[in-house]
């Protein structure tokens, strides 16, 4: 069974940082593309930033030069640098993970999100 436990989130001022950390466990092959979404209520999930399995970064406009993601893929763990917070960012994060099971069979999964509420 595969999981993404996710963790870093909380409640910080505006201007403040976070980190948020997103670890993959169970058996598979290898991890693809990971993933950090945020929502808010009333409104569909939306992409923040994503990194490929060779590092290479995809950010949403809003958190470009904000927000820092990373992987360490011997620790098959993702993590997502908030610094420069503002009220706007406030949301549930979720982890997003691509991952090949074995052989060519690969799935989405999913951590159980982590809030994150910046307070102006």
């Amino acid at each position: 069974q595969v999981q993404l436990v996710e963790s870093g989130g909380g409640l910080v001022q505006a201007g403040g940082s976070l980190r948020l950390s997103c670890a993959a466990s169970g058996r598979f092959r290898s991890i693809n593309d990971m993933a950090w979404y945020r929502q808010v209520p009333g409104k569909s999930r939306e992409l923040v930033a994503g990194i490929s399995s060779g590092g290479r970064t995809t950010y949403v406009d809003s958190v470009k030069g904000r927000f820092t993601v990373s992987r360490d893929n011997t620790k098959n763990t993702a993590y997502l640098q908030m610094n420069s917070l503002k009220p706007e960012d406030t949301a549930v994060y979720y982890c997003n993970a691509r991952i090949n099971l074995f052989g060519s069979v690969v799935n989405d999964y999913w951590g159980q999100g982590t809030q994150v509420t910046v307070s102006s």
